[in-house]
């Protein structure tokens, strides 16, 4: 075994991995009971609640989107009011889009980041918990102001005059302005956990060009949710609320505000916010499609520089959102241009999906599956993008159903498939157990009909004149069958949820055990147990190949680093371009100062809908709460003393060959006493 070796105290040197891994088990060993579930940090326990809370929160979003089905499958049908309606598909988009189809993306990320990357956690545990509570209380706010009778109802866009306080008087809005603020920040808390957790915690010798393309993908997102998040933060919060709140004007086009700001503000967010969604699908697809044929995915640096493009080009699109505004004809022009360009990178990443599957031996699992349809449905998404990126096609079905169907085609090929095949890839690495085949080819199937018999006759009722956000129809529209039909559609999509939720229930039960490495896989994720323990690997692994895990085949085992203290939680920091080890670092312990933290916010926001003073009650909570959270604790005395004797290093064994091109020799530095 090649070993890294960072010298340690004497009597720490020698031990076996089955010694280290009980003093780990102290060290790391979670607290119990609800204390210790609130004030948990390991980040595979927060990502798990993450999920199951964007989970419950589709749920019920897709409650709503079968109500606004079955009020649709006739003409002039009474089962909604107007008033009911307009608050059912402003809760199933504002909940599909805020606390779905992004935050499960993050979510994702938190949980598999740190293990692809070979280290123990992600870098600010306490903050990954404050970015959970948050989102929770967000969550929350939306779906009880719904089951209130308050919910917002001018649309998951909140368009400007009709959000404002002349059009939409009461609360309904203000509590879509503040849902979103508590996203945003917990959408941001991620990203940053996600960017610096990429760049200084990778294994030694992962440098730039051997990071998984999943992690590139979670990378990405990340620096455009920074990028794309605070637009639509300071729209809602700072504005569209004082607006109604504190009676500013800047959306008041009678005292010199104007409406279209809104539009650019909150559309400069959005659409970037479609790809900050599929991105990340496309980092799923790449996993599966590599370990189920068992070959390198074809184009390694054409995909890398096909995610940044997709990336960076997405924030150049959102006027193709207003080309019905008055947009002067040549920036037009320029956003259709930008519209089209988009396109050129997913479709590269297609065709080398192709080549890789033409060059191996694919083997159909579920997850293989998923990531098939994907391609199918989202390329048919992607046409219809180019279409609607023609202004004169634009303005024929600008605010019909073809634009619902093709965003519908996107988002649930670039989000829902790719998401499905990555629970069937990687639930054996988070509950230690098979998914039933058999039933996830049920899923499958039932998935992939649903979705096309649902959305594809919109198209053909959008290209017939019928507009969206409209509650009812007349029978000479002629419509009523059309509609019919997608209705029935979206009672096959339900089958297929309710076949996914058995499916989930019955394996965390009585799945298959799947040990280790199931599929065979390549990355570092696959290194350690299923489920992986609170440290995740007791040994750091040290990488020489793109593909570690089949390197190791071939080399007979896994380079690991030695000698990191098991007495406390300790990781190593790495150089962000080779990942050569420059320090260790401390994990701060288990908190309940995030938990208290996030309340404050949600006192701040929530209770500012109804008072305005209410925001110096909450910056006054807040700052107790970060106080307690920042207070320094101090250092052990046996780091104190330690300190004293022991220069500590990190350095290659004298007769260990080497496992990365650059020497692995650099001063350690260990931070005491960690506060995040």
């Amino acid at each position: 075994m090649t070993t890294v070796a960072i010298p340690d105290l004497p009597e720490r040197r020698g031990r076996d991995e089955a010694e280290e891994r009980a003093e780990l088990a102290i060290t790391w060993r979670p607290r119990p009971g609800l204390w210790g579930w609130l004030t948990a940090v390991d980040h595979k326990s927060i990502a798990k609640r993450y999920v199951a809370t964007c989970l419950l929160w589709f749920l019920l979003a897709g409650v709503n989107a079968a109500l606004m089905r079955l009020q649709l499958s006739r003409p002039e049908n009474h089962l909604l009011g107007p008033d009911t309606y307009n608050q059912v598909f402003t809760v199933h988009g504002s909940a599909m889009m805020f606390l779905f189809a992004v935050p499960i993306m993050t979510a994702m990320a938190l949980y598999l980041v740190p293990l692809m990357v070979g280290t123990r956690d992600l870098a600010y545990p306490r903050l990954n918990q404050f970015g959970y509570y948050t989102f929770l209380i967000g969550g929350l706010l939306l779906f009880a102001s719904f089951y209130l009778n308050m919910g917002p109802d001018a649309g998951w866009f909140m368009y400007t005059p009709l959000s404002g306080p002349q059009q939409s008087p009461g609360h309904r809005v203000d509590v879509w302005a503040q849902m979103v603020t508590f996203t945003e920040i917990a959408g941001l808390v991620a990203a940053v956990e996600v960017i610096v957790t990429v760049f200084k915690l990778r294994a030694p010798g992962m440098s730039l060009n051997r990071i998984p393309l999943y992690v590139w993908s979670a990378l990405v997102i990340s620096f455009m949710i920074v990028f794309a998040m605070p637009s639509v933060a300071i729209a809602s919060t700072l504005m569209l609320a004082m607006d109604r709140l504190v009676a500013t004007q800047f959306f008041n086009h009678a005292e010199g505000g104007d409406p279209l700001l809104w539009q650019h503000m909150f559309w400069f967010f959005a659409h970037p916010e479609v790809y900050i969604m599929f991105i990340p699908g496309l980092g799923f697809v790449s996993s599966i499609v590599e370990t189920f044929t068992g070959r390198k995915i074809f184009g390694y640096p054409v995909m890398v520089l096909s995610l940044f493009l997709t990336g960076f080009v997405a924030f150049g699109l959102w006027v193709h959102h207003m080309f019905a505004t008055s947009i002067p004809q040549l920036g037009q022009t320029f956003f259709t241009a930008a519209s089209v360009l988009i396109a050129v990178p997913s479709g590269v990443q297609i065709f080398c999906w192709i080549a890789t599957i033409w060059s191996g031996r694919p083997r159909f699992t579920t997850a293989m599956m998923f990531a098939l349809g994907f391609i199918v449905v989202f390329t048919i998404g992607g046409l219809t993008g180019v279409m609607v990126a023609s202004v004169p096609f634009d303005l024929q079905v600008h605010d019909t159903y073809f634009v619902v169907a093709h965003f519908h085609y996107v988002i649930i090929g670039g989000v829902l498939f790719p998401l499905f095949g990555a629970f069937y890839y990687w639930f054996p690495k988070m509950f230690g157990r098979l998914m039933d085949e058999r039933l996830g080819k049920w899923q499958f199937w039932l998935f992939f009909i649903g979705v096309n018999v649902t959305f594809f006759p919109m198209h053909l009722l959008g290209l017939d004149g019928m507009p969206r956000r409209v509650y009812t129809y007349l029978p000479e529209t002629g419509w009523g069958d059309l509609n019919m039909l997608a209705t029935v559609g979206s009672w096959i999509i339900a089958a297929s949820v309710i076949v996914f939720l058995v499916n989930v229930l019955k394996s965390v039960r009585g799945g298959a055990i799947a040990g280790a490495n199931p599929w065979g896989a390549a990355s570092l994720e696959w290194a350690t147990e299923s489920p992986p323990p609170p440290w995740n690997f007791t040994r750091l692994p040290a990488v020489e190949s793109r593909t570690p895990l089949w390197s190791a085949e071939t080399h007979a085992e896994l380079p690991v680093v030695t000698g990191l203290r098991t007495d406390r939680r300790e990781f190593l920091v790495t150089s962000a371009l080779d990942a050569v080890p420059e320090s260790r670092h401390e994990l701060p312990e288990e908190s309940i100062w995030p938990l208290v933290m996030a309340v404050g916010i949600g006192v701040t926001f929530i209770g500012a809908i109804f008072r305005f003073y209410m925001y110096g009650v909450g910056f006054a909570w807040c700052m107790a709460a970060f106080a307690g959270w920042a207070w320094p604790r101090g250092t052990k005395p046996e780091d104190e003393l330690e300190s004293k004797k022991h220069r500590r290093t990190v350095v290659a064994e004298p007769n260990a060959p080497a496992v990365t091109p650059v020497a692995l020799r650099t001063e350690g530095l260990r931070t005491e006493g960690g506060t995040r």
